[in-house]
């Protein structure tokens, strides 16, 4: 795909309208410097694709990915401004995959810690696979970070368990916790998030893209402020090509053909 030809850190496979990003940052898939700035270009240009309805993000080898890498700290807090260059970058890799307009599964096996968790935690759906733990780390190394996006996720006295504690929950745990949607064993995890993303790709794009958008932005809405704004995008909706086709289709019993318009 143009503009991703020379990725470090990811690669980035393409068919029937979704894309796969796997990371590929060996040995354990850490974030550093390299993998944020391309995590940020590769959901750019993925979210501004029409031709991508759905994306699947997961890890290559035994691990989703193990966090962020702890070594330069040091190197970055000797630079003036370090740590406020580091921090926005930090939260635009986050928010890059949060605000991408195509809906995001993880596919999360191995261990998702500190960074790798908020980077599962704020993809759309979470798929685990039995073997997946996740933790967040901070506490065991003088940081502290995270919290606002595992309280998005988890109920306030389980997100303090696992900040204070740094304690590993297993993916089984994840699912019973509602964290996560499913829980298969590790070998089936790709193809269980593909099924979710080819579902997905089958609906009407811009409702999704629009269904997306409202979550985004009605999270923190009261409730009928939020209800109204849905309902302007379903306004939205009503004259593109695809909404008239998907109701023709329905009347006429036959499968829509969609085409992004």
């Amino acid at each position: 795909m143009n503009g991703l030809e020379d990725l470090t850190r990811f690669r980035v496979d393409y068919s029937d309208h979704v894309a796969t990003v796997t990371i590929e940052h060996a040995p354990v898939n850490s974030q550093d410097g390299a993998f944020r700035e391309e995590i940020i270009r590769i959901f750019d240009i993925l979210g501004a694709e029409t031709d991508v309805r759905a994306i699947v993000l997961t890890g290559a080898g035994k691990h989703f990915s193990a966090g962020a890498e702890l070594g330069n700290r040091a190197a970055i807090g000797a630079q003036p401004g370090g740590f406020q260059a580091h921090n926005r970058l930090v939260r635009a890799a986050f928010d890059v995959v949060m605000e991408c307009p195509k809906p995001v599964i993880a596919a999360v096996h191995g261990a998702a810690i500190g960074a790798g968790a908020v980077l599962a935690l704020v993809c759309d759906i979470l798929v685990v696979a039995e073997d997946a733990f996740m933790s967040m780390t901070e506490v065991d190394y003088g940081l502290a970070g995270g919290v606002r996006h595992v309280l998005r996720s988890f109920s306030p006295s389980d997100a303090r368990l696992m900040i204070y504690t740094a304690r590993r929950i297993s993916g089984v745990e994840l699912h019973r916790m509602n964290v996560a949607s499913v829980c298969v064993p590790k070998d089936e995890i790709l193809a269980e998030a593909r099924a979710i993303a080819d579902a997905i790709a089958g609906k009407v794009p811009l409702a999704i893209v629009a269904a997306k958008r409202s979550f985004g932005l009605t999270e923190e809405m009261p409730l009928r402020d939020g209800y109204r704004y849905e309902q302007t995008q379903t306004a939205a909706l009503a004259d593109t090509e695809d909404t008239k086709e998907a109701l023709l289709a329905f009347k006429e019993k036959r499968k829509p053909v969609f085409k992004g318009r």
